[in-house]
């Protein structure tokens, strides 16, 4: 599903947790009235620490602070952050808490991260409150004010009125807050729309993004961290080089919390290689950012465009349309290209026999995890 577009916006695009961790932080301690925050991972330690020191000093001083987290994502927040939460006066609601006897509802997780202060400036990226976030982990945020951020409180005002989202707080507090719609000054021409995703049925996400892979003209640069893409985006990047679009995906390298997953989208390589499609694959750390540029179309957001996040996951992208922004991605999209190996059609047509046999192992179980879902 999708917002509308609306203007007068102002984006800033945090590259990497030294900048929006500090920026997210300073906001925290800055809200008046209210703060909303919605994660899927958080995991007690010291990010979560921090977090939650943040989140009760708002409480006390009088701020509304509510907090919507995943019921899976959270099962390593410890019952003593929990307790202290809700002692401090945090509202705090669980997404689709786990029951073993729901089986398959089980699987649709709240992957959207989103943070709200005031109804006057959003945070939303790829980020989470696990120490991964602090320095093993490259994540992307944009900061976002203006009329767009009225949308994402509606999002996360009707997840937290949903009836599978249970816990503390007044299921009506979201819609009792007071929003500033105001355009910002000097950002005429910064527009931006919410897009979001609700399993199978709703993925305004993935159709919005096929829609800007066929119009784009000059390049489509993709990042993201789980590369496992349906035929049908598949069948896009090959077109777009095909028709001399400069295509290039940006993935992770070695280091990876999930290698299974990396050697099930390396199946895909050869292909995409033949057709003119470039691939990096980030060197430096785990890249977990979710992050695209098409000529000046750029979104932002949760969604890794692979089978599970489309078919199951709640997901939240923001997008945005504006030279000056595409600007500042396309310069983070060439640091990290520059910090990345490029693999080369020559060299992946001479890969071992040990890497094609974990492709193809890894391969025969994704398709038939997808097939079962």
């Amino acid at each position: 599903m999708r917002g509308v577009w609306r203007d007068g916006n102002r984006f800033v695009l945090l590259p990497e947790s030294r900048c929006f961790l500090p920026a997210m932080t300073e906001a925290v301690t800055a809200a008046r009235e209210s703060i909303l925050l919605e994660l899927y991972l958080m995991e007690s330690g010291a990010l979560a620490a921090q977090l939650i020191d943040a989140l009760l000093a708002a409480a006390a001083r009088g701020v509304t602070v509510l907090m919507l987290l995943d019921g899976y994502g959270a099962m390593k927040l410890s019952s003593a952050d929990r307790r202290r939460l809700e002692a401090g006066g945090v509202a705090m609601r669980f997404f689709n808490p786990l029951v073993w006897y729901r089986l398959g509802k089980n699987l649709t997780r709240d992957h959207r991260k989103l943070l709200l202060i005031d109804g006057r400036v959003a945070f939303t990226g790829g980020f989470g409150a696990s120490d991964e976030f602090l320095d093993a982990w490259f994540d992307v945020a944009v900061r976002i004010e203006g009329p767009v951020v009225a949308d994402w409180v509606r999002l996360f005002s009707r997840l937290w009125d949903s009836p599978l989202s249970r816990g503390s707080g007044d299921p009506r507090l979201v819609q009792r807050l007071r929003l500033d719609v105001t355009r910002v000054a000097d950002y005429q021409g910064m527009r931006g729309r919410v897009v979001w995703g609700q399993g199978y049925r709703y993925q305004a996400i993935r159709l919005s993004l096929h829609q800007q892979l066929g119009h784009a003209q000059r390049r489509i640069w993709l990042c993201t961290p789980y590369f496992v893409p349906t035929l049908s985006l598949r069948r896009r990047l090959v077109r777009a080089a095909r028709r001399g679009v400069d295509v290039r995906l940006l993935l992770p390298g070695d280091a990876h919390d999930h290698p299974g997953i990396r050697y099930a989208g390396q199946r895909f390589y050869g292909r995409l290689l033949r057709a003119g499609v470039r691939i990096f694959e980030f060197q430096p750390r785990f890249i977990h950012a979710k992050f695209s540029l098409a000529d000046d179309w750029a979104s932002i957001g949760s969604c890794n465009f692979d089978h599970w996040s489309l078919q199951w996951n709640l997901e939240a992208n923001q997008e945005i349309v504006d030279p000056r922004f595409a600007g500042a991605l396309a310069a983070l999209f060439e640091r990290s290209f520059a910090q990345s190996v490029e693999i080369r059609p020559a060299q992946w047509a001479r890969r071992s026999r040990r890497q094609r046999l974990r492709e193809w192992v890894y391969g025969t179980l994704d398709a038939w995890v997808t097939r079962l879902r």
